[in-house]
């Protein structure tokens, strides 16, 4: 193995699960130390110098929170990440607000572990140039495996030009990860330009995407340039494209096909260059199914799909969001710095957040505005959080989440086996593998879990 490998202290008491983890992360790259309680790490980091501690929350002498606490003492900003068999509400809010990296539950998934670490490793002070690569998604906190995976490949096809459709409920932040998409890439000095395709009638949109001539309809009393031209040389995103009419739909096709664009009431085409990044919160394939959406203009903006996962099932980063926006409410407010308590932040963490972060983000506003002191409370949190107005999905919303959690089930359950899967559901294994395309979902991510 190389000398300059990155070194990983597992710390653990469970022997058998030491030796797994060790054995996998050394196939990884890293160099690893192991210690079986809090007590033999301590001893082994004043000898040895590491990179990233990975430690087990139960343990006999000293538990992972403890020993985080101490290491933070004698080796500030050294990384620490905890795992636990048992997971829960209280374990997260601890390690989170204590400052530990991050909190994964056994059965550990190798995948996101890695994750976990290598993102560890960019964040140490001992690394500017590290943190320097991580600019471009510093307005996307997260703490969470499957966040990480994500930004991980928007970080990996930043390079290319190809056309990117971002999907996730609302209030998930899909232009936030079309920016830092943008600002990964090459064009990032160049306009980022978004339009929500849902907010426009057809012909203003038109006018807005493309452009038109002085005269060309009744108010066009100048020349507009329009959006595809105003971005030449940068990205174009189109927030809720789902929502943009057939007819528009054609014509975005065209200028896609020809890179090139013609105003309303025009006659001249001119050359663009942009980089299109689309998202929407519905269901294209059923759309598409419906002849609401044209599948060629889908296949078009659908080069790479990104997936953003709900708020509720990245639990992990309710804390980190809680706080970052409690900061920047109190900022925008001048007043004094407010904090979460305890119990205050259990309640945040435990919620459904049906509006995902952006219904966090106005939880925590109104909050901030609500309490007098400086300490948020439970009871507040509790009062805030019963008073909100009951959500539904829409029905195509629902129906998605339920079919991506029934088939992620059913490949959790069958570890993967398609065969065996597609036999549960009573659907044919092309049947079945078209679901799984429809929502970005792979058996081998479900095979081998640990």
């Amino acid at each position: 193995m190389s000398k300059t490998a990155p070194r990983l202290l597992l710390v653990d008491d469970d022997k058998s699960l030491l030796r797994l983890l060790k054995i996998r992360l050394q196939g990884s790259g890293y160099q690893v130390e192991t210690a079986e309680n809090g007590n033999q790490a301590l001893q082994l980091l004043e000898k040895t110098a590491v990179d990233v501690v990975v430690s087990d929350l139960r343990m006999g002498d000293i538990d992972g929170i403890e020993l985080f606490e101490m290491i933070q003492q004698q080796h500030t900003g050294l990384p620490v990440i905890i795992i636990t068999a048992q997971g829960s509400i209280q374990d997260a809010v601890a390690a989170t607000q204590k400052g530990v990296f991050g909190f994964l539950t056994k059965p550990v998934n190798i995948k996101e572990l890695l994750l976990l670490i290598d993102r560890a490793l960019g964040v140490s002070p001992m690394k500017p140039s590290q943190q320097a690569e991580t600019q471009w998604r510093e307005h996307l906190k997260s703490r969470s495996g499957v966040m990480e995976q994500l930004l991980t490949t928007t970080a990996q096809i930043a390079g290319t030009d190809v056309s990117v459709l971002i999907n996730g409920q609302s209030g998930t932040g899909k232009e936030l990860l079309a920016q830092a998409l943008h600002q990964a890439s090459s064009r990032s000095k160049k306009p980022f330009i978004p339009i929500n395709c849902s907010a426009l009638p057809e012909p203003l949109l038109e006018s807005e995407l493309f452009g038109h001539v002085k005269g060309a309809f009744s108010g066009a009393v100048a020349d507009h340039q329009g959006l595809f031209r105003a971005a030449d040389g940068g990205t174009l995103f189109l927030d809720e494209i789902g929502d943009m009419p057939l007819s528009l739909q054609a014509k975005l096709l065209r200028v896609l096909q020809d890179r090139q664009v013609r105003p309303v009431g025009s006659t001249r085409l001119y050359p663009v260059n942009v980089r299109l990044v689309s998202a929407t919160h519905r269901d294209l394939d059923q759309m598409m199914e419906d002849h609401e959406f044209r599948q060629d203009l889908y296949y078009r903006i659908n080069v790479v799909k990104l997936e953003i996962p709900p708020l509720n099932q990245r639990p992990e980063d309710i804390a980190l969001l809680a706080n970052h926006f409690l900061i920047k409410a109190c900022e925008q407010a001048s007043t004094e710095q407010k904090q979460f308590s305890p119990n205050a932040l259990e309640l945040l963490i435990g919620a459904r957040w049906p509006g995902n972060v952006r219904q966090l983000e106005n939880t925590v506003q109104e909050l901030m505005a609500l309490t007098p002191g400086r300490v948020i409370g439970a009871n507040r949190v509790r009062q805030t959080l019963s008073n909100e107005i009951a959500y539904l999905p829409s029905y195509s919303e629902a129906r998605r989440q339920f079919e991506h959690d029934y088939l992620s089930k059913l490949l959790r359950l069958t570890s993967g086996n398609v065969t065996q899967a597609a036999r549960l559901a009573q659907r044919n294994r092309t049947d079945f593998y078209k679901l799984l395309q429809r929502h970005d979902l792979k058996a081998e991510q479900f095979k081998g879990e640990e």
